[in-house]
């Protein structure tokens, strides 16, 4: 009775619902629902203080802008929202309740096939399994929204904040992604841009499976396991982006190739700061690599890479790359920074005078036989190093450094983390 009172009320007090417009929904019940059915295509449904139910799909062009106060709860039984049809917008709603079935792929709003153009701007999605799953749509914009996963599973067992299948021409803009597995999970979807979001309390920050010609621009991650993940993809741009303290990498790429990585900012590491596997004719350019365990690791026959411009400070060992041929990582003239490199520069040119090698044969030795560290006091061992450093062609191969740089690159934490800080 009380759902059909409340019907009744916005009957009465919004008549015309056929003609687009704007419409004031109330709380309570199906009301919503009812006013969805009932609107035209192109009308702007203003949702009013309180509960409203959720849990259907939304099949014409519409706007759904709430007031402080609405939220809008499926009550733990599939996705909140479903839209299937063009130019819907989804404005400064709260969306709680979805249901936790993987398979469904159960969301605060999933985006389908056919829901091109959709607007998920200004929203706090908490609890659902997924935040915004984006199947199948093209052109999608998602903006501004706060984003909080599942905390009552194991990691692994959460949904990702914002989820890409399918999808082209996508923007998620300035999110604030917290509590699920992956912030960003991309998989075989191309031409789409990730730019200016947070990322705290995840597996991965944003992850990429077969997804090319995507930029990812300008990102905060902060103290998740593993901050950029580039898998299997190709075309990439990653710019600008900061990784504090992520656990195991701050930037992975796995079998990416033909890609763009410059002006990024990996600091405080636990292993990892740049994992390389794999990868081929990628420009890793202008970025910092600062107090990590290892400052690159660079394996799996990687070629063709010009890796320049870097700064490599402070990290336990800068460079762990075994391999029986020379990789010379200057290019055009222009090589790294190394912050244990003893330089100097007689010419004021801002170049080293002399090459750096920031491995020697007992690195490897210790690399692969972890247990010959007990030996790195011993005289034998130290005369090998020296000799090594002495005279370089002992040594058997791995990266040079030609013409490292005096001064490192510094990029400044984003203003957007004091911001949004808490």
């Amino acid at each position: 009775m009380r759902a059909l009172a409340s019907l009744l009320v916005l009957c009465l007090s919004l008549p015309g619902l056929a003609v687009a417009g704007a419409r004031d929904v109330p709380a309570g019940g199906g009301v919503l629902a009812q006013a969805i059915e009932m609107a035209g295509a192109g009308d702007s449904l203003r949702l009013g203080p309180g509960q409203h139910q959720g849990g259907f799909e939304i099949t014409r062009p519409l706007t759904i802008d709430c007031a402080t106060g609405a939220v809008i709860d499926a009550g733990g039984q599939g996705s909140v929202l479903t839209l299937s049809a063009p130019d819907v917008t989804v404005q400064g709603c709260t969306i709680v309740g979805s249901g936790s079935d993987h398979e469904a792929l159960d969301s605060g709003i999933r985006l389908l096939k056919g829901a091109d153009d959709a607007r998920i701007l200004d929203n706090h999605l908490s609890g659902n399994l997924y935040g915004v799953d984006i199947h199948g749509a093209r052109n999608a914009k998602v903006a501004g929204n706060v984003i909080e996963g599942r905390r009552d599973h194991r990691m692994n067992a959460r949904g990702n904040g914002v989820y890409l299948w399918d999808a082209r021409g996508a923007e998620v803009v300035g999110n604030d992604i917290r509590w699920g597995r992956d912030g960003i999970f991309v998989n075989t979807s191309h031409s789409n841009a990730f730019v200016g979001n947070r990322f705290r309390d995840l597996r991965f920050a944003v992850h990429f499976m077969y997804a090319n010609k995507a930029e990812v621009r300008g990102n905060l991650s902060i103290g998740n396991h593993l901050g950029y993940a580039v898998m299997f993809s190709k075309g990439l741009k990653l710019l600008n982006n900061v990784s504090l303290g992520d656990a195991q990498h701050g930037v992975m790429l796995n079998y990416t190739n033909s890609s763009e990585v410059r002006g990024n900012l990996v600091k405080n590491g636990s292993d990892r700061c740049l994992f390389v596997y794999n990868a081929h004719k990628n420009q890793i350019t202008g970025n910092r690599f600062e107090r990590c365990s290892i400052g690159v690791h660079f394996t799996a026959g990687s070629e063709r890479n010009a890796i320049s411009g870097n700064a490599f400070v402070g990290n336990r060992t800068q460079v762990k790359y075994v391999g029986s041929k020379w990789l010379d990582w200057s290019d055009d003239g222009i090589g790294n920074y190394w912050s244990d490199f003893a330089a100097y520069d007689l010419n004021g040119d801002g170049l080293a005078d002399t090459a750096y090698r920031p491995n020697d044969s007992m690195d490897h030795i210790l690399w692969t036989q972890p247990s010959a560290r007990l030996l790195l006091g011993a005289p034998a061992v130290q005369l090998v190093k020296w000799a090594q450093s002495a005279f370089p062609a002992l040594l058997p191969g791995g990266v040079i450094d030609k013409a490292p740089l005096m001064q490192p690159v510094d990029i400044a934490i984003p203003d957007w983390e004091t911001r949004h800080d808490g």
